[in-house]
């Protein structure tokens, strides 16, 4: 595997990289707060200012952006020359949405705020499938001040805003979600917990009922103190999921829960996303944030990315 090169620095806790067919990179600044698009050289342009804290990212069959907003889950924290999320602040906290972004214009506006009547309260990741709509996490809210601790869920919503609906409740602090190769399985890292689970998808936005007694649902559990963020899923079906602490990409076999580490030296790893810059259909660059250094990194993958749909 090749080495990881910085692509560019100076980020405000990048996330939700999404690799774009002319060789940019459009990621998320947390703490910007803003969309930014970063080209192959490094340069860096503002899409769009995004008031709150926007989070996961993903184009859609439209060709805009649409993004989960968690409305300022996370505060900004320095740590020497790291920038890190830290506790939840009420009086910074607007509500959490799901927003559509305007590529061309910058222009931002709310989508979803809601789900049978229930606020959403921290949206964190989304991924989209084959038709039309998209899966997403909320990963809630953990107010350390008030000692609580959402329990949160895994949504479905429409891009065209007609439908949303909670497919899983409850879950711990889901963060990264994204689908198998043939759109069959839903997968979800939870931060805190450590673990990745999965669902079968049993018709268009529409998951298989969950058991407790259902081993299968759990793919794995990962040792030590490791928090998991965002994730992807390769060609393979493999899941890539972002590791916090343990700083890297922990790459996740499917048929057995085995799992490889793939380490970045940043502490807060959060998130990764194939492109393909030579044009092969192999989706071999990997580009990986870097988010408390405020880095984008590449290096060149050992095993083909998966191309997301409306990409």
């Amino acid at each position: 595997m090749s080495e990881l090169r910085v692509v560019t620095d100076g980020l405000r806790f990048p996330e939700g990289p999404i690799a774009m067919p002319d060789g940019s990179v459009i990621l998320v600044e947390m703490f910007g707060p803003r969309i930014t698009r970063v080209s192959p050289d490094g340069h860096k342009t503002t899409i769009a200012e995004v008031p709150g804290v926007p989070n996961g990212a993903a184009i859609g069959p439209d060709g805009a952006l649409y993004l989960c907003n968690n409305g300022g889950s996370f505060s900004p924290t320095e740590l020497g020359d790291l920038l890190l999320p830290g506790p939840f602040d009420p009086a910074r906290y607007s509500g959490g949405s799901i927003q559509k972004v305007d590529l061309a214009t910058g222009a931002v506006t709310d989508l979803y705020t809601e789900c049978d009547g229930r606020p959403l309260r921290g949206p964190n990741d989304l991924v989209f499938d084959g038709h039309g709509g998209f899966w997403f996490t909320d990963h809630g809210i953990r107010d350390l001040q008030a000692r609580t601790s959402d329990l949160s869920a895994i949504y479905y919503a429409k891009a065209d805003g007609s439908h949303i609906s909670e497919q899983a409740f409850p879950t711990d602090s889901p963060n990264g979600i994204g689908l198998s190769p043939t759109g069959d399985v839903l997968y979800w890292a939870e931060t805190h917990t450590g673990r990745v689970w999965r669902r079968r998808v049993v018709a268009p936005g529409v998951l298989a009922e969950g058991s407790l007694l259902d081993p299968w649902e759990c793919l794995v559990g990962l040792p030590g103190n490791q928090l998991l963020d965002s994730l992807a899923v390769d060609g393979e079906g493999n899941v890539c999921v972002a590791t916090l602490l343990n700083g890297g990409i922990t790459v996740i076999d499917p048929t057995d829960g085995s799992f490889t580490h793939v380490p970045t030296g940043d502490l807060l790893t959060t998130n990764i996303c194939f492109g393909d810059s030579d044009g092969g259909g192999e989706y071999r660059d990997a580009y990986i944030t870097a988010s408390s250094s405020g880095q984008l990194l590449h290096r060149r993958w050992p095993r083909n990315g998966l191309r997301l749909h409306h990409l």
